[in-house]
């Protein structure tokens, strides 16, 4: 197989054998290398759908590792070279959790493609699963695509599974990525229904919103931004927890919009990027000691919940802490969160703060203090755009630590450079995008001369 844009390596698609499917939530772990899914009657129509979800479910672990072994959450305590490139800041093109998330963004890209190519023409599949499932498959190619761009840069746009197209295919810039991953996620919302009687393991149109939310957040677009979080969070849908203790060990909590769902032996990810094997099992990484002096303090509040301590561990350089947000003994907690209404407060008052609407119930001080008042924690009193803003960026960290977006919130407001230069010595712009993996590099001609300046 030429590639692995069409290394078909779909994480659990199998055979559902029982009635309406409901193993999708916590599907049985099953890998199967296929060079072809089948969509050729209407009985084939729920595999593929889990095949979808399951391709999603293999990059939510490698977002997790993205957007905070890159960042300041953490260093190395284990053995594993991949993690010590990552929370060390000595990334090279040949780490290995840049060509796994690679690899799995384009098996969520592919199998879209293919339910494209194949779908419209199915008969006997009534038109509204027809419309659910496309609209489904182009919000998570959207989803991937969104995440793609903002950590790799420019990536190949792949629009079709045919093998001699995409073996040699070049990067698009990161502009045309985004602008594709906008229209797919906009595509979908007429397709998607107003809620899940399942709940938040399978796209709805306000998992839709929460993306679009997001997307423009990080394109600067304030007034979308404000307007797509407020429409989640009037939805009625959601509601937050009334203690942050809950976030931190339950799944499918009511807050959660959208979270890929894993039971007591489905750990996420594979052995390598299983979450509770890197932050519990084998403590690959700790907290940093300057992220827990930030997660320990009054203005945290309960968030600092999302630590903990055993004096067990506390040998060598060993600090004791560990990352309580995957796999407790009780395995309620192995989820990964992709979405919740927390960070729609948050990308509301960021919004709010940016348009210079502070205070008032329209403001972003009320957002702000939304989640401060459920941590426990002291509220802001402050008026001043500026410190509202640093606000922000620190309730970004207390509540969505180890979620996944302290690396992409560094580069977006432009601060990577400046937290990340006092956190490690190693680090150097370069590490604003991570590099073209360089497999795929050598898979794809088409790739080659044009690895990220600096790799």
């Amino acid at each position: 197989m030429r590639g692995s844009i069409l290394y078909i390596f779909i994480i659990g698609l199998f055979i559902c054998t029982l009635c309406g499917c409901e193993d999708v939530l916590n599907p049985k772990p099953n890998n199967i290398l296929s060079a072809e899914i089948v969509l050729t009657s209407p009985d084939d129509v729920p595999q593929v759908r889990i095949g979808l979800y399951n391709a999603l479910r293999s990059t939510a672990a490698l977002s997790v590792v993205a957007g905070d072994l890159t960042a300041d959450l953490v260093v190395h305590n284990g053995t594993f070279t991949v993690y010590n490139e990552l929370s060390n800041k000595r990334i090279p093109s040949t780490n290995e959790a840049a060509a796994e998330f690679w690899r799995t963004i384009y098996n969520v890209v592919y199998i879209t493609n293919f339910i494209e190519e194949r779908l419209p023409g199915l008969a006997g599949v009534p038109t509204v699963e027809k419309n659910r499932l496309m609209a489904e498959a182009r919000l998570l190619r959207g989803y991937v695509y969104f995440i793609g761009a903002n950590t790799f840069g420019g990536i190949p746009l792949v629009t079709t599974t045919d093998v001699e197209t995409n073996s040699n295919i070049g990067r698009s810039s990161k502009e045309e990525i985004l602008a594709f991953a906008l229209e797919n996620i906009t595509q979908s919302i007429g397709g998607l229904p107003d809620s899940s009687t399942i709940g938040a393991g399978y796209a709805t149109k306000y998992v839709a919103r929460a993306l679009l939310a997001r997307y423009y957040l990080y394109q600067g677009d304030w007034v979308q931004a404000e307007q797509f979080a407020t429409q989640v969070i009037n939805s009625g849908q959601y509601q937050l927890e009334p203690s942050f203790s809950t976030i931190v060990t339950k799944d499918f909590t009511r807050e959660s919009i959208l979270e890929v769902g894993y039971g007591a032996t489905d750990d996420p990810g594979s052995d390598t990027y299983s979450l509770n094997n890197l932050f519990v099992g084998r403590r690959e990484v700790i907290p940093a000691n300057s992220f827990l002096l930030k997660i320990i303090n009054n203005e945290s509040g309960d968030r600092n919940l999302t630590v903990s301590f055993d004096v067990r561990n506390q040998r060598g350089n060993d600090n004791g802490f560990s990352v309580a947000k995957y796999g407790t003994s009780d395995a309620d907690n192995n989820n990964i969160v992709l979405f919740r209404l927390a960070e729609m407060y948050l990308i509301r008052a960021e919004a709010r703060a940016r348009q210079g609407k502070l205070t008032g119930a329209g403001g972003a001080i009320a957002d702000i203090n939304v989640l401060r008042t459920r941590a426990k924690a002291n509220t802001i009193t402050s008026s001043n755009q500026s410190d509202i803003l640093t606000a922000i960026e620190n309730e970004r960290l207390y509540e969505l630590a180890f979620e996944g977006h302290r690396w992409y919130d560094l580069v977006r407001t432009q601060r990577a450079n400046a937290v990340m230069t006092t956190f490690s010595s190693n680090w150097k712009d370069t590490y604003t995008v991570w590099p073209v993996p360089q497999i795929e590099i050598q898979r794809n001609p088409a790739l080659r001369g044009h690895q990220n300046p600096g790799y």
